[in-house]
């Protein structure tokens, strides 16, 4: 009985593999990143999502809307509205990112994307693991920012590869054991690698910080490490230092060394759960926005969940705006609108969204009101 369930699970991991070989090959022929200027015509689509992220996106659509108003009448800058990307369309396609979904978001340049709900078992992956490997986004780019305590990071999420890339084609053997996998390419750790050195070189930072757990994943994370070496190499300038993630998840609420962090780099699942760790520091996931960047794509989003609860509740009004709004400006910036980007970061950070428990705070769409008025 054990030989037949175990040949199968070697004939799944040989397919798992081939793939992944592939990948890694294809990685090596990927077109050249694209570069915008304030002269580029581009296409921007708005995702809804699940919960409240229609809500948030209103809010954010609102915004964009007053920021580029002189683009989109000239007609350089496109505002798109994408529908299908909800879990019940989801469920009913049997597709993380529906097919037709899938080539309107091709269809733009770049895209701001309410949160998507991922459910729970079976083996419906997360539509954002599935846009990250279709799109190619290699790079989750998070800052967080409290200049009274001295906190100004960056991080650096590998954004493709990880446990995430294979963790909906882990192997099941019923009764006895399940085993899931995790994966490391030396491209992909490169161009992350290099992502965030570049980055410190051009904002005049000193330090980056190597995030693995090489120590016991000696294979993936060591190889993470070593890469991240190398290309530290060709910046003589920075300083790269080797942590490991538990101790870093320590150092960062401990106010005698976090100040001296600068830039991250890391693995995806690593990051993904760290950064969430720094936003709640900055004041909760709700006031912190991500970038996806890939060299043909980029896909803007809210850190923070669905948020069915607030849905259930009746409070889905109240979600607060100021994620997917950071998010948008982030998308600014990318896009080369530098002076927006600015704008729009230093109304937020002027105008505080007045939270409550009792649903007697700020509505998402009063909040944006004021917003608004001072942008």
């Amino acid at each position: 009985m054990r030989d037949a369930e175990i040949r199968t699970a070697v004939e799944h991991f040989e397919a798992l593999l081939r793939r992944q070989l592939q990948r890694a090959d294809d990685m090596k022929h990927a077109p050249a990143a694209r570069h915008y200027t304030t002269d580029t015509p581009v296409t921007i689509g708005l995702v809804g999502g699940d919960g409240i992220g229609p809500i948030i996106m209103e809010q954010a659509t609102r915004v964009l809307s007053v920021l580029l108003k002189d683009e989109i009448e000239a007609k350089t800058v496109t505002l798109r509205r994408i529908d299908g990307l909800t879990l019940e369309n989801r469920l009913a396609v049997g597709q993380a990112v529906p097919d037709d979904v899938l080539a309107s978001l091709k269809e733009c340049d770049l895209f701001l994307k309410g949160p998507t709900t991922t459910p729970k078992g079976g083996k419906m992956e997360s539509a954002n693991v599935a846009l990250r490997r279709e799109l190619d986004l290699y790079a989750n780019i998070r800052p967080v920012c409290v200049k009274e305590q001295g906190i100004d990071w960056i991080f650096y999420r590998e954004n493709t590869e990880g446990e995430y890339v294979l963790g909906s084609s882990g192997i099941e053997i019923p009764g006895a054991l399940a085993m899931d996998f995790k994966v490391t390419t030396d491209c992909g750790t490169r161009r992350i690698a290099k992502a965030a050195f570049d980055y410190a070189k051009a904002n005049g930072k000193t330090n980056v910080a190597i995030v693995t757990k090489a120590n016991i994943m000696k294979k993936t994370d060591g190889n993470f490490s070593a890469i991240c070496h190398e290309v530290a190499s060709d910046y003589p300038d920075i300083t790269a230092e080797d942590w490991y993630i538990d101790i870093m998840t320590a150092n960062l609420v401990n106010p005698d060394i976090r100040s001296r962090f600068q830039v991250f780099v890391l693995p995806n699942l690593y990051g993904d759960i760290i950064t969430d760790e720094a936003a709640q520091i900055q004041g909760g996931v709700g006031t912190a926005g991500s970038a996806n960047i890939g060299d043909r794509y980029a896909m803007f989003e809210a850190i923070h969940g669905s948020a069915p609860r607030l849905i259930e509740e009746g409070l889905g009004d109240y979600a607060n705006p100021q994620s997917i709004l950071k998010a948008a400006a982030m998308m600014l910036r990318h896009m080369a609108r530098f002076s927006l980007a600015d704008r729009l970061e230093r109304a937020l950070e002027e105008e505080p969204f007045r939270s409550a428990a009792d649903g007697r705070g700020d509505t998402a769409k009063g909040y944006t009101d004021r917003l608004i008025e001072r942008l």
